[in-house]
Order: C-alpha cells, then structure tokens, then sequence
C-alpha cells in the first residue's frame, strides 16, 4: 500500500490541487449558532462540535444543517432541545480541542463530527485516535461526565468531487481513521457510529459535490439519532427519575 502511494505520489498531488483550485468554496451556514426546538420539560443539552460539517457548509442555516436537524430528530418524542454548534472549516480534531471546546456552554450530549480534514492531512491513525480521545477528555473536564458521539468519518472513497486514484487513496485513508475512532468506543459513555457509504448518494451532496447538503444532513441527522437517543435516556433522564 505505501509503495504504491509512492507511486502515485505525483498523480495525487497534481489532482489534489486540481481538485482545491475548481472546488466552489461555500460559506458556512448563516445565522445563529444556538437554538431551541421547542417541546415539554426543560430541554435537552445538545452540542454538536466539529470541521465543516458542523459549521454548516451546505446548508442555508444551522436549522438545515447537522446540529438543527438532529436536535430536530431528538425532539420527535416531544421533548425540548437546545442546540448549539460548533463548527470551524478546515479544522482538524487538534483544533477543535484547542479551540473549540472553550466555547462549549453546558452540555447534556456532545456530538464530534469530524475526520476529513485529518485524512487530507495524512494523519496516522493512532495519532488520530489519540487526538480524539484528548478531545473527549478535554471536554468531559469542560462540562462534565456526558454522553458522546463519535460521527463516523465520511468514507471520502465516494465523494463525487474527487477523482480517482485520489478517490481511492482517500478512501483508504478515511476508512483507516474511522477505525481508529472506533476503538473509543470502549470509554464508558462513548458510542461510535459509522456512516454506511449507501448513505452517500450523489443527490444529498451540495453543489460543491464535497459537503452535505439539506437532504444529506437530514439523513446523517437521522442515522446519528437513535444511538443518541439511547445514551440520553440512559444517563440524563435516568439522573432525572
């Protein structure tokens, strides 16, 4: 595999640049950073911290994006939410702990969205895995022991922006790191969620054909939710009772 990137070394670079100088480079979403969904008792504690994704490129607004639709899903059992995302393009997970986490306000669940920015800078995967659990404790140390949620990494392997082979070496990439961020997995109060690749169709890219958009922050919203769901209900509500 590292003979063959060798190889390729040239290929890579020249569709790399390719690809940065003819991508459309879209703003993150417009508007506030924090809301509520509205619903009975007080609301739920949501964070969503991250890269891009979470900064909302693709979306209009936040209510659009990641962090709006999944307090959206959370909300679906008529409880009340309150979200706030953090998001910075071009972040990799050194950064949003550096960063971000001294903005985070109170939190009952933390969501981390991240990954793509550490594979198109050629992270390791054990470094990548231990800049993720660095995070997790920073945070923890910022608003308590929460519930967290690893995003699983975006298989860049199907991004329709990308050409190959620089499809295919990201792919690997992004593959190996998520597999890294599994293995946290193991810390109490930690879920991973991978993103099947199925989810990725063309369709729920914007017009960058590199970010999310609406329909697919709907649909990566929707998969996120349920493992959500479950580690609220089984530490926030529990402490509640």
């Amino acid at each position: 595999m590292i003979s063959r990137a060798v190889a390729l070394a040239p290929i890579l670079l020249v569709q790399a640049v390719r690809v940065r100088r003819t991508t459309p480079r879209l703003p993150g979403a417009a508007g506030p950073v924090a809301g509520v969904v509205a619903g009975d008792g007080p609301p739920v504690r949501l964070a969503v911290l991250g890269e891009s994704t979470v900064d909302g490129v693709g979306a209009a607004t936040h209510a659009e994006g990641l962090t709006g639709r999944l307090a959206e899903e959370l909300a679906r059992d008529g409880r009340a939410v309150a979200w706030q995302a953090l998001g910075k393009t071009g972040a990799n997970a050194r950064v949003v702990r550096e960063e971000l986490v001294p903005l985070l306000a109170p939190a009952d669940l933390v969501v981390i969205a991240l990954g793509v920015n550490d594979t198109i800078e050629l992270r390791s995967a054990a470094s990548y895995r231990r800049d993720l659990l660095d995070l997790v404790v920073a945070l923890r140390r910022r608003v308590g022991r929460v519930p967290v949620v690893l995003a699983g990494v975006p298989p860049m392997g199907w991004f329709p922006s990308l050409p190959r082979p620089l499809r295919d070496f990201l792919g690997t990439r992004s593959a190996a790191l998520d597999a890294a961020a599994t293995r946290l997995a193991s810390l109490p109060g930690v879920a991973h969620v991978p993103m099947p690749a199925a989810m990725l169709d063309p369709a729920t890219f914007a017009e960058d054909r590199f970010h999310p958009g609406p329909e697919g922050y709907r649909r990566w919203a929707g998969q996120l939710a349920d493992v959500s769901r479950r580690l609220l209900n089984d530490t926030f509500f529990r402490q509640k009772r």
